[in-house]
């Protein structure tokens, strides 16, 4: 039985990353981004910092092709040690 996606693409994607607040955070998630998703506008980035400003929200919306570009795409950020949650 093959996994059929309920989602249609292509379409705009909103992806929210938290992690710890620092310099070159928000960086290395659009780096992260823009290896999966190349036509990604940089400068479309949402940031907000938590109450206590100890993290940092980063939301990039991408233009999503496929299951398997936003599979690979939440593995990757997921694996990264500075994430604490891909959502």
């Amino acid at each position: 039985m093959s996994q059929e996606s309920l989602i249609e693409f292509p379409c705009d994607f909103p992806i929210k990353v938290m992690g710890t607040r620092s310099d070159d955070f928000a960086q290395t998630v659009v780096g992260i981004v823009l290896r999966h998703a190349p036509d990604f506008a940089a400068e479309t980035v949402e940031m907000r910092v938590s109450s206590s400003g100890n993290y940092l929200s980063v939301t990039c919306t991408v233009r999503a092709v496929s299951q398997a570009q936003l599979d690979a795409l939440y593995m990757e950020l997921s694996g990264h040690p500075a994430v604490k949650v891909v959502l």
